[in-house]
């Protein structure tokens, strides 16, 4: 499981600008997913989304092409909809020749919020 906290733009921009000066190293954690809020890691878990996800995991797809096929949904809509799911490292888009062959990454995720500050924070349990 990766923990992630789920923290301001305007933390996230500090934290990059320090780095960028030389005033702090990288954190071991920057090139996780982050998001600003619960509420934007749920609008993204739609469930048509968690569908798509499913269906990735059960059938696993040889290309975006094929998961076309089998949803019923234009190509482009469908790579946006994979692309921000990968962003939020909740798939991979791995590269196969021309390809790109979407597969699930996560078997669960927990959310922990704290209702009395801004110290919410999930966690990301990877399939298998």
């Amino acid at each position: 499981m990766t923990g992630q906290k789920v923290r301001s733009l305007a933390s996230l921009e500090a934290e990059m600008r320090a780095v960028a000066r030389g005033e702090r190293p990288a954190p071991p954690d920057a090139a996780r997913p982050s998001f600003n809020s619960v509420t934007a890691l749920a609008r993204l878990l739609t469930p048509e989304n968690r569908a798509l996800l499913a269906l990735i995991r059960d059938r696993k797809p040889r290309s975006i092409a094929e998961l076309a096929e089998w949803t019923g949904r234009a190509g482009p809509n469908l790579t946006r909809t994979l692309e921000k799911l990968s962003a939020a490292g909740l798939l991979t888009l791995a590269e196969d020749g021309r390809r790109k062959v979407p597969a699930a990454r996560v078997g669960r995720i927990r959310i922990e919020i704290d209702p009395f500050a801004e110290n919410d924070r999930f966690e990301l349990e990877k399939l298998g």
